[in-house]
């Protein structure tokens, strides 16, 4: 029989993140980190992407135990590419790495299948533990996303406030949109995160503007924020 090797054991990351020097920055903490410890199997980085469609050509190609995914992306997000790769690659494990900690930007990757969330300031040293982590099948999440992760499941994110004839007036993806937008997303993240059309983000907007009176997204943010609906 042949001995198990290093590399045999080791878990093979892709990296999705579309700045380029961020990319080479935690390849190399995370190999250095992954190498380090002892008591772990090494944490190798196989492939990068730089964009959605480098991610999912990538990750089909290499099939990866983990994916390292960012959220928002100049031609869509973490969430376009858990929905287009997990249907061919169930086995792959995805742990979103990003600068938001934003509620929705949170539920959306961990809905879309995510087994983790994690933010960038987080160690080279923590995100090789982080990795070693979902691959063996534990949720990990930044300490100050934990509580908050199991509290938005439990009610979801935008929810009306109860008694607000006004918010009561709009159906849930019209909130859904409208809390986007007043977090200030393009109708093209828009579409991307909610899995829908711009067409139809555009024709939600438009219910909304109209049941709520009001004339643009500007006062569309502030009616928002004034609801606690962010």
């Amino acid at each position: 029989m042949t001995a198990e090797t290093s590399e045999d054991r080791a878990i093979r990351v892709f990296l999705v993140d579309d700045h380029a020097l961020f990319r080479t920055g935690v390849k190399a903490e995370l190999t250095r980190a992954g190498a380090a410890d002892p008591d772990g199997p090494p944490v190798v980085v196989v492939g990068e992407g730089g964009s959605v469609q480098e991610a999912v050509t990538g990750i089909g190609h290499l099939r990866p135990d983990v994916v390292l995914l960012d959220v928002h992306m100049p031609d869509g997000g973490g969430a376009e590419v858990l929905r287009r790769v997990r249907p061919e690659a169930p086995d792959v494990v995805f742990l979103a790495l990003s600068v938001s900690d934003a509620a929705e930007d949170v539920i959306a990757v961990i809905r879309a299948g995510a087994r983790g969330y994690v933010t960038k300031t987080i160690s080279g040293r923590d995100l090789a533990a982080a990795v070693r982590r979902v691959h063996a099948g534990d949720p990990v999440f930044s300490p100050r996303l934990a509580g908050f992760v199991l509290d938005a499941f439990a009610q979801r994110p935008g929810a009306a406030p109860v008694g607000d004839p006004e918010v009561d007036l709009l159906t849930p993806r019209e909130r859904d949109v409208l809390r986007l937008l007043a977090r200030g997303y393009a109708y093209k993240e828009i579409a991307a995160e909610l899995f829908i059309s711009i067409k139809t983000v555009e024709t939600h907007v438009s219910s909304v503007l109209r049941k709520t009176q009001l004339s643009n997204r500007y006062e569309l943010s502030r009616w928002a924020t004034d609801r606690r609906l962010v």
